[in-house]
């Protein structure tokens, strides 16, 4: 397939797709010979389309494009406490963040109850904001 297609099956864009190449963390086939001034065409496979797959869950994890990487190469090389580790910090991570995401949810909410008691004067969401 081509690079456009690899993009649609990964759901990215086409600069997506050459971003991850420069980083190294999708390969970029060789051009075989062909007519014209760039040669043929690159194609792309399933194993492209599955690492590119990985790339997009992983971010969603939260994992940085350097710890991807780290996985990818992990992957090949079959070490399971390294990767365990990484996904263990990834959690630490994210408990930390919904932590601080429920405390932010239950001061707003604490905001809102109280801008809708009514009252005179600003709302004390507004006064909240600007200290």
């Amino acid at each position: 397939m081509t690079i456009a297609r690899l993009a649609a099956a990964g759901g990215v864009g086409v600069e997506t797709v050459r971003y991850y190449q420069r980083r190294g963390l999708l390969e970029t086939p060789t051009r075989p010979e062909g007519s014209g001034l760039g040669g043929g065409v690159r194609r792309y496979g399933a194993e492209d389309v599955r690492r590119l797959k990985f790339i997009r869950s992983a971010q969603a994890a939260g994992f940085t494009l350097e710890q991807i990487g780290e996985l990818l190469a992990l992957d090949a090389g079959e070490d399971r406490s390294r990767a365990l580790a990484l996904a263990e910090g990834r959690l630490v991570e994210l408990d930390a963040r919904i932590a601080e995401l429920e405390t932010a949810r239950a001061a707003l909410r604490r905001l809102a109850g109280a801008c809708a008691g009514g009252g005179k004067g600003p709302c004390p969401i507004l006064e909240a904001f600007e200290g």
